[in-house]
């Protein structure tokens, strides 16, 4: 009831300053102003203040938010360990890191390193790859090529 009234002289007091200025000859300010007083009394006619009111005033719509909040923190908090890798690794996580390992064949850098052994100041004389081309070889005569 309260805040009917309220609303009301609202409504009331922005339609009195709208007509001063439509007085004034601003018009369109006047237009502008009378639109905003009006909004209050149609929340009122409307039934959107009394039911605001019914939610301000029950402990129970107040808990929930309390309740929405908490779930809301939690679920920020364990984000935000897990972002920055305070928890434990997941085991599926570990699984896959693990076979992405294997994938790569263990000698597969050997090239690049090259033997490691250089006598002197002479720089040693590049080996010749010991590639075994036989099974390309063999599909290529597969194929007729």
């Amino acid at each position: 009831m309260l805040a009917e009234t309220i609303c009301s002289a609202v409504s009331a007091a922005g339609l009195g300053i709208a007509a001063v200025t439509a007085y004034r000859r601003r018009f369109l300010t006047a237009t502008r102003i009378a639109a905003y007083s009006l909004v209050p009394v149609g929340l009122v006619m409307t039934g959107v203040v009394e039911w605001l009111s019914g939610i301000v005033f029950q402990p129970s719509v107040w808990i929930g938010f309390g309740l929405l909040g908490l779930a809301w923190l939690l679920l920020v908090t364990t984000r935000a360990v897990e972002r920055r890798g305070l928890g434990r690794e997941r085991p599926a996580k570990a699984a896959r890191g693990g076979a992405a390992r294997e994938a790569v064949a263990p000698a597969a850098s050997a090239p690049s390193l090259g033997t490691g052994a250089r006598t002197g100041s002479a720089p040693a004389a590049a080996a010749p790859p010991a590639e075994d081309f036989s099974d390309i070889e063999a599909i290529l005569k597969k194929h007729g090529i």
